[in-house]
């Protein structure tokens, strides 16, 4: 697989080249496999500019999510279409999305598993969405159902605020014996949404995702739940606490969901928060750029040689050159923070926002296998010290899940359409703590 950020080729750990030095002493090098699972609603995005009108006939609130049925969905779709406002159709989902972009950002494996539309004929959702994946996200293990998969109508208004109507088609119709166990034996991350437990009542989803979440668990496979949508978490925030508590050892979230989820509008304090429940926190917030928290044991702390930042938590980045771990494999756990303004500043014209959490989240991913795969081919590297949760550092992490969401930021898909792009450094923390 490729490492993260910005390394030639030749430093690159290979696929299928043995090790030199394993080679010069008569052993082999022992094998890495590596791959995520991620659970998903398997649906299509259809990206539309509306009038604000629109939104009142179909009785959609502005800037919410709204589950709407198939009658509302097709008669929307039509009018879209007949007066050519969409400007894109493309495979989406927030699971799907960071599977994609994972895929393409490492060249590895990832395993979806949702629900496919049994007969597929060419246009139709089950097309695009099988046509835009990438080809290292397999999709054996999909259950085939009679019907559609879901839509996901994303209607930006002249402001440039976002709507989002969905229509669920067949898209909860995951059931508990469709999980495989075999998937998650040699899987580095379970990736999760929010979505997945918001199902009407006796379709089977959430019941598939507790069978994930419980053969993750009981294979020591990480746990990674993106919130989703503030709406979704404000209808049950206490439930989301207990929920993340009891399974969950990764989040990643906005900055709306953070205080929604926690009650504090400030994104570092609600980081800060999260940490109560999980082990790692990615929060995107916008302008603001991106944070992450984390813990990491006290011997092993590292001070950053960049400028110390002023925020609620007084020069909260002092430690950001630490990598993360679970809190239960610390001796004295230490909360650590990071934070990186916009790449570039922002671009100057975002062509749409939708995705580009899901790409922070891929970048963070590709990071946390990277971990894992190395530390399965050099084992007694001095990287593994410590059972640390990413290969990279919290600022390292940062500065390239910052990049990647620029990359989506400025393309209308909500996919990574092009290779890895290229990180910009400036000071390598991971050169100067090898001196």
């Amino acid at each position: 697989m490729r490492f993260p950020g910005r390394r030639k080729h030749k430093h690159y750990f290979p696929v299928q080249a043995r090790d030199p030095l394993f080679v010069a002493s008569g052993l082999d090098v022992p094998s890495a496999p590596t791959h995520i699972v991620g659970i998903d609603q398997t649906l299509v995005d259809i990206d539309a500019r509306v009038p604000d009108e629109l939104l009142a006939r179909y009785e959609l609130p502005k800037g919410a999510s709204t589950v709407i049925g198939d009658a509302r969905a097709a008669a929307l779709y039509n009018e879209l279409l007949t007066n050519k406002l969409i400007a894109y159709e493309f495979a989406g989902g927030t699971v799907g999305n960071t599977l994609h972009n994972y895929s393409l950002l490492a060249d590895d494996a990832s395993i979806l598993l949702g629900v496919m539309s049994e007969e597929i004929r060419l246009g139709t959702s089950g097309y695009r969405y099988l046509s835009n994946t990438s080809s290292r996200v397999n999709l054996d293990h999909l259950q085939p159902v009679d019907g559609p998969i879901g839509r996901c109508f994303a209607l930006v208004t002249p402001d440039g605020e976002r709507t989002f109507a969905i229509c669920a088609g067949k898209m909860n119709e995951l059931r508990a014996e469709s999980i495989p166990a075999k998937v998650f034996d040699e899987a580095s991350a379970l990736v999760l949404s929010a979505y997945l437990l918001r199902c009407d009542a006796g379709q089977p989803m959430p019941d598939a995702t507790l069978r994930a979440i419980e053969l993750a668990k009981a294979n020591n496979v990480p746990v990674v739940l993106t919130l989703g949508t503030r709406f979704l978490i404000a209808e049950r925030p206490e439930f989301w606490r207990e929920f993340i508590a009891a399974h969950v050892n990764v989040v990643a979230m906005n900055e709306e969901e953070a205080e929604a989820l926690t009650g504090e509008s400030d994104p570092l304090l609600a980081c800060e928060r999260t940490l109560e429940w999980a082990d790692m926190v990615l929060c995107t917030a916008g302008p603001a750029g991106l944070y992450m928290a984390g813990y990491t044991d006290d011997e092993v702390k590292r001070e950053t040689r960049y400028p110390l930042l002023p925020g609620a938590i007084a020069e909260f980045n002092r430690y950001e050159f630490s990598r993360p771990m679970r809190r239960a494999a610390c001796t004295t756990p230490t909360k650590v923070y990071a934070h990186i303004a916009p790449y570039h500043g922002g671009p100057a014209r975002i062509t749409s926002t939708n995705g580009a959490g899901d790409a922070a989240l891929a970048a963070l991913l590709h990071d946390l296998v990277a971990n894992r795969y190395h530390r399965n081919r050099v084992p007694n590297s001095s990287k593994h010290t410590r059972d640390f949760l990413t290969y990279s550092s919290m600022s390292q992490v940062c500065r390239y899940a910052n990049r990647v969401s620029y990359q989506v930021l400025i393309q209308s898909a909500p996919r990574l359409t092009r290779g890895l792009p290229e990180r910009e450094d400036g000071l390598d923390e991971e050169a100067y703590w090898a001196r």
